[in-house]
């Protein structure tokens, strides 16, 4: 019998309406619903290059393609380019009324039609000094081959006319160089007002300075984008190597399919249609989005800071961590405890750092990583780098198939290998994905392990936004196993043994199960049982079918989960005791943990995979067990305090409607003010600290600006000691 289940993509649709719920929420400042609808923007467009471009290619699978997904993809196609319809409809009216609310407190992003003659003067100068030479005009009615248009990027068709002859009009393709130039830019001020104008804008303005010479006195011009399909294919040569297929698939990827055209809805449509014939674009797909004057909003996300303070997040940085002396070597800590991180409530400096001391300490012979993304100006790099140069044997195991990071880590692997550092690139058939340190140690009487397990990247960028966990330790049970899985990365995958690791593809499904099945036996032996589990993605059928089970047999279970969620919580004889919640903030839920009753001996893990087929069979991720009672502690307030959320919670329903769990009755909780305020008071434990957490000075926090200012919760914010723990769901 077929598993009752939502779509993925519906699914992951529905969530990104949640962040599109966020652009709408008046409580939410005002620049950042702006930022909000970037998000969005940007969200949808990776939907298409990855999702969509994956159900065209089953589509051509016929009847194979049910069996693979479960449903036809054509009829899952037609559901996807409706909702996405009804959704940029939404879009469009929350951007005007973004422009009115901003307009309120004389903040104005004005077209080329709308600049007073100072300003018009201002974008000319600054369209001759700067966009001019980054200009290529094509006249495509002149060619007979179309330019091949690159993925998910702005272009300008434009429409020149003479008003002494109409009829002998002329149509041309102007890149939008976005790579090159700031989309924004911002006017003089005037009369207390600040403008800006986007970069496609002073493009229309400057038409004229580029084809006066021709007389062409008219001009229209219309802003297209073309997706295409991101999925990189890698052929059974094996005599090239996987970095020289990566980079051979990343050429590809600049021709995939188109799977989405977004376009001006005020084109005329004969000039839609030449577009359409000269592309070769085929209409019948449900791959044609018509918008507004707009694409490529995901730009939005790095609004300029412009207005006042209150208009955005005030800074919320990141806090020390008590038992990490800033003094004191952090191997000394973890001789004598575990320490876990909380990003980006906590600072990822911490393991920065730990790096660094590894990099000096004459006593560390040897430093190992995983590596799936890295920011831009990596930090981690140059400690890998700089321990290399002291004679430590450094190995980095480098995910060449990071999806849209495959072009960095190819040029990271170059730099390392350039530094010393030894690089082991895997196979096209498992993605690396876990989160680990490892760190040897020799003294005369002893060699001591120090490892980190964690659920997210060691980006010091994506820890200030996204909400992971890094488990630090010296515990031999689990720095042993560390040992064994670098052991199996270096050794062409050779099989390892795992007694407290869970390691995918290998025991992670079978661990999940046995420990599902115990809380079923132990249900009907009349004895609490019940399962809390927080992860960005639930889609697994098989995990999903035990959790039913479960759910049958009286098991209660409480989920929070971000994105892709296909179980149908609250049903009657199927999952009513199944409850979930999504929490979208201005932090990424990305963390991963999941806590067992066991007969009341709770057991806890922290993981990096989501239970999705991939994650469990597809790829190496590592799950961790918690021995440690005071972080088991932490854990448990942590996710007692998301369940108890009444501001951010939507509930996950079969409808997928994400209505907003009530609050008749309850406190506002706001699960990320919450959780800050209470590190914050952690952090206060340390005598050492004069309570001014800062942003370390290399980084630019402008794009990143978090604000711990919500009047609208504020007053009835619970302390986190307070919130009722988070054991059986409460009824209905």
């Amino acid at each position: 019998m077929k598993t009752p289940t939502i779509s993925k993509e519906i699914s992951w649709l529905a969530f990104n309406d949640r962040v599109l719920q966020e652009a709408a929420d008046p409580n939410v400042p005002l620049i950042e619903r702006l930022k909000f609808l970037g998000i969005f923007s940007s969200n949808l467009d990776e939907f298409f290059r990855v999702r969509v471009a994956t159900l065209k290619r089953l589509s051509r699978l016929g009847k194979q393609a049910r069996s693979i997904i479960g449903q036809e993809p054509a009829k899952v196609l037609n559901q996807i380019h409706e909702q996405v319809l009804n959704q940029q409809a939404v879009f469009e009216r929350l951007y005007d009324k973004i422009l009115k609310e901003l307009a309120k407190h004389k903040i104005f992003i004005l077209n080329e039609q709308e600049l007073n003659p100072a300003q018009a003067k201002f974008v000319l100068d600054y369209f001759r000094r700067e966009v001019r030479a980054n200009l290529v005009p094509i006249m495509i009615d002149q060619i007979e081959t179309f330019p091949t248009l690159k993925d998910n990027t702005l272009y300008l068709a434009t429409k020149l006319i003479k008003s002494s002859a109409p009829e002998k009009f002329k149509y041309v393709l102007i890149r939008v160089p976005t790579s090159v130039l700031p989309r924004f830019v911002i006017l003089p001020k005037s009369g207390g007002m600040e403008s800006l104008i986007l970069l496609d804008d002073v493009i229309r303005l400057g038409l004229v300075d580029i084809f006066a010479a021709w007389q062409y006195d008219r001009y229209e011009a219309y802003t297209i984008k073309l997706t295409r399909d991101a999925e990189l294919e890698f052929d059974d040569d094996f005599s090239e190597s996987l970095m020289k297929k990566v980079s051979k698939g990343l050429s590809q990827r600049k021709k995939g399919d188109p799977v989405r055209f977004v376009f001006d809805a005020g084109i005329p449509g004969d000039f839609l249609k030449f577009l359409v014939r000269k592309m070769n674009l085929d209409t019948s797909e449900g791959n044609f989005i018509p918008g507004g004057r707009y694409h490529n909003f995901r730009d939005f996300i790095n609004f300029p800071a412009i207005g006042a303070k209150r208009l955005r997040y005030k800074p919320m940085p990141p806090l020390p961590h008590p038992a990490i002396k800033p003094d004191t070597s952090i191997f000394k800590t973890l001789n004598q405890q575990d320490v876990l991180l909380h990003y980006p409530y906590q600072r990822f400096e911490h393991v920065i750092d730990l790096l660094r001391e590894a990099a000096i300490d004459p006593k560390v012979s040897s430093i190992k990583i995983t590596i799936y993304r890295l920011a831009k100006k990596s930090r981690i790099i140059n400690a890998l780098i700089t321990a290399a140069q002291n004679g430590k044997s450094v190995t980095v195991v480098m995910e060449l198939q990071a999806r849209f990071d495959e072009k960095a880590n190819i040029y990271w692997s170059n730099k390392l290998q350039e530094g010393g550092v030894r690089v082991i690139h895997g196979t096209p058939n498992y993605k690396v994905h876990c989160k680990l340190i490892l760190i040897t140690r020799k003294s005369k009487r002893k060699t001591t392990y120090y490892a980190s397990i964690g659920t997210g990247n060691f980006n010091e960028i994506t820890a200030r936004i996204y909400t992971d966990h890094a488990l630090l330790t010296s515990d031999p049970r689990l720095t042993k196993e560390v040992i064994s899985i670098f052991d199996f990365l270096e050794n062409k995958y050779q099989l390892q043994s795992f007694r407290h690791l869970w390691v995918s593809p290998f025991n992670s499904r079978q661990k999940i199960n046995k420990l599902i099945t115990q809380e079923i036996k132990n249900v009907q032996a009349g004895k609490e049982a019940y399962i809390l589990i927080k992860m960005n993605n639930l889609t697994d059928p098989k995990l999903i079918n035990k959790l039913y089970k479960a759910s049958q047999a009286g098991v209660k279970i409480r989920m929070v989960v971000r994105g892709m969620f296909t179980l149908l919580p609250g049903k009657k004889k199927l999952s009513e005791n199944i409850e979930a919640i999504s929490i979208v903030d201005k932090f990424l839920e990305h963390t991963r943990f999941f806590i067992f009753c066991n007969d009341g001996d709770e057991k806890y893990f922290l993981t990096s995979a989501d239970w999705m087929p991939r994650n469990l069979d597809r790829r190496v991720e590592v799950t961790c067990p918690i021995y440690d009672p005071e972080i088991r502690q932490q854990l448990r307030k942590y996710i007692d305090v998301q369940l108890s959320d009444t501001v951010k919670a939507r509930e996950l329903t079969d409808q997928l409607d994400n209505c907003y769990v009530p609050q008749t009755g309850r406190k506002k909780i706001r699960t990320q003010v919450v959780l800050y305020n209470w590190f914050k008071e952690m952090a206060k434990t340390a005598d050492w600290w004069d309570g001014r957490p800062q942003l370390p000075a290399d980084e630019e926090p402008a794009h990143f600006e978090f604000e711990d200012r919500m009047p609208e919760v504020t007053p009835d914010i619970l302390p986190a000691p307070d919130v009722p723990a988070a054991g059986p769901p409460a009824a209905k």
